[in-house]
């Protein structure tokens, strides 16, 4: 979990570091302890403003899709500075005429045990047809939470970022460390405490 500051020099990094012509607008970066997430809105293609839905949806998946490749290599460079600077992944992904499409990204496993009555709400996702397998129901179920409790995980996000900030004032912080360096110590640390 990183502050709300961090997350604003990130973004104000990638705001500077990207080519002005990449995007037309930076409109999200986000940020986990694996992967950090890069969209930005692009030139929506000209068509008649009476172009049937399916053109439409045609050509906005093909420009995409040309923006992705013209791109990859500028886009690269700016993940490989990224990821030795802040110690992350980075993805791509744009956003355009209100369509928004992930490149590549990151699909973290994360292993957990659940006792029979959450393997059984599993099972009944698994056997109504919403999800494959254990591991697509349980998605299902983070996405359904993640919809629903938008307002809640924010005002928790917002705890946790006062609790670091508390934190970070006690005895044991470094004045002299940079933002950065604290960064990657902090989530250094998260990351050994939970191997």
């Amino acid at each position: 979990m990183i502050t709300t500051e961090q997350r604003e020099k990130l973004r104000g990094w990638f705001a500077g570091r990207l080519p002005d012509d990449l995007f037309v607008e930076l409109t999200e970066v986000t940020v986990d302890r694996e992967e950090i997430t890069v969209i930005g809105r692009i030139p929506a293609p000209r068509l008649a403003e009476d172009a049937p839905a399916a053109e439409r949806e045609a050509a906005v998946t093909a420009r995409i899709q040309e923006f992705r490749e013209r791109t990859r290599e500028t886009r690269m460079a700016v993940a490989r500075d990224a990821e030795h600077r802040f110690r992350r992944k980075v993805s791509w992904g744009a956003v355009c005429d209100g369509e928004r499409a992930l490149f590549t990204h990151v699909a973290a496993p994360v292993m957990t045990r659940l006792r029979q009555p959450e393997r059984q709400v599993l099972d009944t996702l698994i056997a109504a047809g919403v999800a494959r397998s254990r591991s697509d129901a349980l998605a299902w179920c983070v996405r359904l939470v993640q919809r629903h409790t938008d307002d809640w995980l924010t005002e928790l996000r917002d705890s946790l970022e006062h609790v670091q900030r508390v934190r970070a004032q006690g005895p044991d912080a470094d004045p002299d460390a940079s933002p950065d360096e604290k960064e990657v110590a902090d989530s250094s640390t998260h990351d050994a405490e939970e191997g």
